[in-house]
């Protein structure tokens, strides 16, 4: 008997909505690490203030596509340029639909002339996978699948990030020399612990730092000496519940739904994906409750991914793109949360016999695997607020989402948070009613170290 599909579990769904909006699945997790080393807010402050270390080793996967069609199938998949892009070069990979809708985005890295990795969560890699299984290509693909779905235990690389103001100081120490010069998103080969070590010149709080991966077995003697070399320097080590809300002040919006859900264009592709897979077993949470699940999908100018579509090559999407680029666009912005509101959250926690709003957990306060909360204005919903925290830098809870182009950085915004009707039947949702809480809207970075940085290296096509 043949594996239940996607699609076999939307038609004996009553909507997709309804399938998402109840789902069991809770936020995306980072297993592999303790929860906390020391504590979150010393692990925030880190990484803008000395260097942390974020292993990367667990939580994503790694899809390796090799052969001679290899770069010609992500070129006809991804909305970016490849002009240029060579070995030992890096990239943010975005994939849409035919109609122009954000499947999801990984880190690309090219590691040889015809042999690629893609790391990052599921639903581009998804899409990569059945173009290469279905469509006419010279390829391999091999999936190394996320920690949380094997039970062996290992991956095929470690991935480790050393990140923050002093990140190039304990990378010199750990290498005994001047490190090499790599300019934003290449690459270079090192040793480090008396091992070859791959790196990417990379950011992710607006800081410097590289990102190092090499063979699984040789993990545990590159960490060592990472860690050594970062005891002057002030190394945190970063633990599950902090690595997460580094977004916040990056500004990249982890986890919009994948827009994969509906279309006839798209049959055939949610025929091939399992039922039990991401897609099917994916939540939405929040105060927006669309019954067209249409309205949850994010083109890729909403998602601040506007400067990598470049039509300069044929892919799929691209003649939905072209005719979005025209139109006014919805644009990412952060949301400050104001305080007082969000202290009365917390206050209802603490009123006996009363009905009490959504509980916000922190530093992430994301419930479901995709966030979809209302932003409104004089009445009118202007927005959606998509993942949400606190940010101990900032000292402020923030939200990362999208505003219609009329709405401006300086503008106060009611956001809703928590759901209508009482809540879903999420397990992560306990009967609530919702709260309005004001909010600034604000750049995106919202770290004014990151705006800065990344003016000049992140927005120039990656994360």
């Amino acid at each position: 008997m043949s594996e239940r599909s996607l699609q076999d579990l939307l038609d004996s769904a009553e909507s997709p909505v309804e399938l998402l909006r109840n789902s069991q699945a809770g936020p995306n997790v980072y297993p592999g690490v303790p929860a906390e080393f020391s504590n979150w807010r010393n692990e925030q402050l880190a990484w803008q203030n000395t260097c942390v270390l974020f292993n990367q080793s667990y939580h994503m996967a790694d899809l390796a596509v090799e052969g001679p069609d290899a770069l010609k199938l992500l070129s006809q998949l991804g909305v970016n340029s490849f002009n240029g892009f060579a070995v030992d070069k890096a990239k943010q990979f975005v994939p849409c639909t035919p109609d122009g809708y954000v499947i999801g985005d990984v880190i690309l890295f090219a590691l040889a002339d015809d042999r690629f990795n893609l790391v990052g969560r599921a639903p581009a890699l998804n899409w990569v996978r059945y173009h290469a299984d279905t469509g006419d290509y010279d390829v391999q693909v091999e999936l190394d699948q996320r920690t949380a779905l094997r039970t062996d235990g290992r991956r095929k690389s470690y991935r480790y990030q050393v990140q923050g103001p002093n990140a190039m100081q304990v990378i010199e120490k750990a290498l005994g020399e001047t490190p090499p010069d790599v300019k934003f998103f290449n690459m270079a080969t090192v040793t480090i612990g008396g091992k070859t070590v791959r790196v990417l010149r990379h950011g992710m709080a607006g800081q410097p730092g590289w990102e190092l991966f090499g063979p699984w077995d040789e993990r545990e003697a590159v960490h060592e000496a990472l860690v050594g070399a970062g005891e002057e320097f002030g190394l945190v080590l970063v633990g599950g519940r902090a690595y997460g809300s580094n977004a916040l002040e990056s500004g990249w919006i982890p986890s919009p739904l994948p827009a994969v859900y509906s279309g006839e264009s798209l049959q055939s592709y949610r025929e091939w994906l399992p039922a039990s897979g991401y897609e099917g077993s994916a939540s939405l949470g929040g105060s927006f409750a669309s019954s067209r699940i249409e309205d949850y999908y994010m083109t890729p100018y909403e998602l601040g991914y506007g400067p990598f579509v470049k039509f300069d090559h044929d892919f799929i999407g691209r003649e939905a793109l072209e005719k979005i680029a025209t139109k006014p666009q919805r644009r990412k912005v952060t949301f400050a949360w104001n305080a007082d509101d969000v202290a009365k959250a917390f206050r209802s926690m603490f009123e006996p016999g009363a009905e009490h709003y959504k509980y916000i957990d922190l530093p992430l306060s994301n419930y479901a695997s995709a966030s979809y909360d209302k932003v409104m204005n004089a009445g009118k919903m202007v927005g959606i607020s998509m993942f949400s925290g606190y940010s101990y830098n900032e000292r402020s809870m923030l939200s990362l989402g999208v505003v219609d182009p009329d709405i401006e950085i300086g503008n106060e915004v009611t956001l809703v948070w928590g759901e209508e009707g009482g809540g879903t039947q999420k397990t992560t949702v306990e009967r609530h009613k919702p709260l309005e809480i004001r909010a600034i809207v604000s750049p995106v970075p919202y770290s004014e170290v990151a705006r800065k940085s990344y003016a000049v290296g992140w927005r120039t096509g990656q994360r």
